[in-house]
């Protein structure tokens, strides 16, 4: 079932949404096309979706922030009659292979989260108009909203039926959302979850499952107060204008994907990517006026739109290549300067966005089913939001000196700490990378932020902590060798749980709990005979036949 996916659409070649902006109200309207599923093998009826349907959402609301400023709320709701939509499309999931599933599951979280942190942070508050019965991830999509009104039809419901119908979880963060965002108690959870046929009305809303029941009379009407009161409300700026999202400016080979600022090496025998993120070509404008004016060119936001592209892309597409070795290559102080030009502006709408959205694209390297290896060398630009990249890295080599016999006389890797180290690009457990790296080590975090703006040579950077090691030019090349090929000796399930595990000390938030916990969870059902097997109620469904369990409990 495998095809190569891109992820680059827009709104002219949407076969599943209709996107409208009216003013402040935004809508989007989900229509799914029956026949348009994105492998062959099954229709997408009842709104149903697959990545394909995805990967349109996730472009609508990032169009949504860039290029609508004036939106201020956005209704979801559904071109189809009495039905909002009823989830994942259950023949796609049946007939796909497992890491199909898991990628599709994954990226379907992340858009929703992308949803989540529009309300919370770009005064984009989205509603869910459900017009029609919502079940599976199509409640899941609701619960992302903010509010959610459900239509009082006496047959309007919504449902988490997987466990019931298919022996898996509600794997896009529904439960997780139900419990710890809706605050629904947990026997009502319990019970809600076990009931195929879902809750509708006044005990919906008794329950917490949705805000608001309204009869059909009211329907309109009420919608459209509930979207003018939220837009009200919102921070968004008046009288703002939007930047063109272009295409990216992409070439895609089956061992190399290039981009204007990033470019990735793919080398099957080794099972790696190897990716090189370039630093500005020159310095960042001077003023605000400079980001709105070189829009979707300007370095950061179109260095963070490739990155986005190529680990999904990467992830999706190039199963196989199970390390990926990060480098940078540039100018720091540049680096630096744009960092300082978008923190300085943070009040400007569009400096906010692009710093939401490097925040949301590094996050989606954390969660990514990859060991990942910074390699930080002369020549590099490890410094500020580029020196996340080596914070997310799980290992981090920097050269102690030179390439004695490449290049002598090159100035020594160095790598430095600066303002978006140290608070506005969190991870998912609400902690910057810097203090999870030093999660206990409060000393060792100040000693830290004291030399925050200062490039740090290998002795330092190692002395630090901020680097796992840094071999000389003799040892460089066989250190690197040993470890990318140790790594890809492992079994590759056994390193996802473990860098699953380890990625996100602290605290655990909701966001934690949907890629640590539900994912891992998940991803052990899929793979279960219970639901995937030839007798599994995935395969079953809709056959008429009941799903043959292995009632052991493990």
């Amino acid at each position: 079932m495998m095809t190569r996916v891109d992820f680059q659409v827009e709104p002219a070649g949407y076969r599943h949404w209709r996107l409208a902006c009216d003013g402040p109200v935004a809508t989007l309207t989900m229509d799914v096309d029956s026949h348009g599923g994105l492998v062959p093998g099954y229709e997408l009826k009842l709104n149903s979706y697959d990545l394909g349907v995805d990967i349109e959402l996730y472009d609508a609301v990032q169009r949504l922030r860039f290029e609508h400023p004036e939106v201020r709320a956005v209704v979801v709701t559904s071109g189809k009659d009495k039905i909002f939509c009823a989830g994942a499309n259950i023949r796609m999931l049946a007939a796909s292979p497992h890491p199909w599933k898991v990628n599709f599951c994954k990226f379907t979280n992340e858009t929703r989260n992308g949803i989540e942190d529009a309300t919370a942070r770009s005064g984009q508050t989205y509603l869910a108009a459900l017009n029609g019965t919502a079940s599976g991830g199509g409640y899941e999509l609701a619960l992302a909203c903010e509010h959610l009104m459900l239509i009082d039809d006496r047959s309007s419901a919504v449902s988490l039926p997987e466990l019931p119908l298919l022996g898996v979880l509600p794997g896009t963060g529904g439960l997780t959302r139900v419990v710890d965002k809706r605050h629904v108690r947990r026997d009502l959870a319990d019970y809600f979850s076990t009931r195929a046929e879902g809750v509708g009305g006044k005990k919906a809303v008794q329950w917490r499952l949705v805000d608001e029941a309204v009869p059909r009379a009211k329907w309109d009407e009420t919608v459209a107060a509930r979207a003018a009161e939220l837009a009200e409300r919102s921070h968004r700026p008046a009288g703002a204008t939007g930047i063109t999202l272009t295409p990216l400016d992409k070439t895609r080979t089956d061992d190399e994907i290039c981009y204007r600022h990033v470019t990735a090496r793919l080398d099957a025998a080794r099972a790696v990517a190897e990716i090189t993120v370039h630093g500005p070509d020159g310095d960042a404008p001077t003023d605000a006026a400079g980001i709105h004016a070189q829009g979707a060119d300007f370095w950061t936001l179109a260095v963070t739109r490739e990155l986005d592209d190529l680990i999904l892309d990467l992830r999706t597409n190039e199963l196989e290549a199970g390390t990926w070795v990060l480098r940078t290559s540039g100018d720091a102080a540049r680096v630096l300067g744009y960092d300082r030009l978008l923190l300085d502006h943070r009040d400007d709408w569009l400096a906010s966005e692009i710093i939401h959205y490097l925040k949301r694209t590094l996050k989606r390297l954390d969660v990514t089913s990859r060991s990942l290896l910074a390699l930080i060398e002369p020549g590099g630009c490890f410094a500020g939001s580029l020196l996340e990249l080596a914070l997310a890295a799980d290992r981090s080599y920097q050269l102690s000196g030179v390439f004695e016999e490449v290049d002598p006389d090159a100035d020594p890797a160095t790598i430095t700490v600066g303002p978006m180290n140290t608070g506005p690009l969190p991870m998912g457990n609400g902690l910057t990378r810097l203090q999870t790296r030093y999660l206990g080590d409060e000393a060792g975090l100040a000693e830290v932020e004291k030399q925050a703006g200062e490039p740090l040579g290998a002795e330092d950077a190692g002395t630090l902590g901020l680097v796992t090691f840094t071999p000389d030019d003799i040892d460089w090349d066989e250190e690197v060798r040993i470890a990318i090929e140790e790594r890809a000796s492992f079994s590759p399930d056994a390193l996802t749980g473990l860098e699953a595990n380890y990625r996100f000390a602290g605290p655990e938030t909701m966001e934690t709990k949907i890629f640590g916990r539900l994912t891992a969870w998940q991803n052990w059902i899929f793979y279960r005979p219970n639901a995937s097997g030839p007798d599994g109620a995935l395969r079953r469904y809709g056959t008429g036949q009941r799903a043959d369990f292995d009632r052991k409990r493990v």
